[in-house]
Formats: structure tokens, C-alpha cells, sequence
């Protein structure tokens, strides 16, 4: 069965090559969202697998996106990688505080993104 992953990004590059990757090099089924607000719609509206999310985005950034999808029961369970420039020490240690699978940092490597996803989630067969 494949995977299903929500993108969630505002940089449309950046979500259109993630998503493509997904579905090109990982066979998984990408559904994109360009805001937190959007992304947290679409979270409760399909059975998604994990969450690829951005961590600096307009609006509603990524951990405040974190924050109310763990808030929420329907969503509360789905997976969550980090996709983030940021990986100053401080951020680090903020991001540790939090339930996620992992963080992948940008700009990331096309090739490899899908093993890393695999390998976070333990997808590896």
C-alpha cells in the first residue's frame, strides 16, 4: 500500500520538487498545502501518513501548525518531519522538545529525501 504525505510549504518550488520526489522516486502519494491553515484542512480531510512541514511560513508557522494539529484527536497521531533552514542550536534544542520523527534541512538533497522519510519512519522494508 502507499504512503500518503502531506507538503506543506509556501515556497512553491520547493513543495512542487518535494512532492515530485515523492511520487517519482518514492512512489508515495503527495498532497500539497502552501499555508498552516491549509495544511491543517487538509490533514483532517485525507488519511495522511506523515507530514512533511516547513518550519518558517507566513501567517501560521510550523510549529504553531504543530501545536493545534497535536491539539487536535483526528490528527494528533500523524508523523511529523521538519523540513527547515533553520538548525541553529537553539532551534535544536526546540525542535527536541517536540514528538517528531525528524528533521530534514534545506535545501535537501532530491535524491535522498525519500530515503531519509523512510529511514525517520522506520518505512524501510
Amino acid at each position: 500500500m502507499s504512503k500518503r504525505i502531506l507538503v506543506i510549504d509556501d515556497e512553491e518550488s520547493l513543495r512542487e520538487l518535494a512532492c515530485t520526489c515523492l511520487e517519482d522516486l518514492g512512489g508515495w502519494e503527495a498532497i500539497a498545502a502552501q499555508s498552516g491553515h491549509e495544511g491543517l484542512d487538509k490533514a483532517q480531510e485525507y488519511a495522511v501518513d506523515m507530514i512533511l512541514l516547513d518550519v518558517s511560513m507566513p501567517d501560521m508557522d510550523g510549529l504553531q501548525f504543530y501545536q493545534q494539529l497535536r491539539a487536535n484527536p483526528t490528527t494528533q497521531m500523524i508523523p511529523v518531519i521538519l523540513l527547515t533552514a533553520k538548525v541553529l542550536p537553539n532551534e535544536r534544542s526546540r525542535f527536541a522538545q517536540l514528538d517528531i520523527a525528524g528533521i530534514i534541512t534545506k535545501p535537501f538533497d532530491p535524491t535522498l529525501i525519500c530515503e531519509q522519510i523512510a529511514q525517520m519512519l522506520g518505512w524501510i522494508e
